[in-house]
């Protein structure tokens, strides 16, 4: 069974806290379980991780890359929090390991300040889902059950 990474960021590890009028009121554990249910009703295995650290992410990307690549992992759907906006070591890492990325967001940056429309792991994912609370968990992860199934 192959598996589906699910990868959060910085503060990620605050939602229910964090500015629930944005962000929604369900914990970090409550989107762990629902991406669990998702991924088991496709098939698929969940490996569900956050971490505060830029290079820890890293890791991760890189290595999940070597496993997509020997067919461990089907996928990753990455919520980068801010690092999104920030980070061109995780735009390289996804490059380089050349890992199938579902990039997410819980709200609609598009909507909020305007440091927030720039993102620097769109180039770099397959596609990117935003703006529908921690349901997109389930629609990236449709997504890419989606392209397993066609290719």
């Amino acid at each position: 069974m192959k598996t589906i990474l699910v990868l959060n960021g910085p503060n990620i590890n605050l939602l229910g806290r964090r500015e629930p009028a944005i962000y929604g009121s369900q914990t970090i554990a409550d989107v762990e379980r629902l991406c669990r249910q998702a991924c088991e009703d496709r098939g698929y295995a969940l490996d569900f991780r956050q971490s505060n650290h830029e290079g820890v992410l890293i890791d991760w990307v890189q290595q999940a890359g070597i496993d997509q690549a020997e067919g461990r992992v089907a996928g990753a759907v990455f919520n980068a929090g801010a690092y999104t906006h920030t980070s061109i070591a995780l735009h390289d890492a996804i490059k380089g390991a050349q890992l199938s990325v579902v990039e997410l967001h819980i709200s609609n940056v598009h909507a909020r300040e305007p440091f927030r429309h720039q993102s620097w792991l769109s180039p770099v994912a397959e596609g990117v889902i935003f703006g529908f609370g921690i349901a997109g968990y389930t629609l990236a992860i449709e997504a890419i059950a989606m392209r397993e199934r066609i290719v």
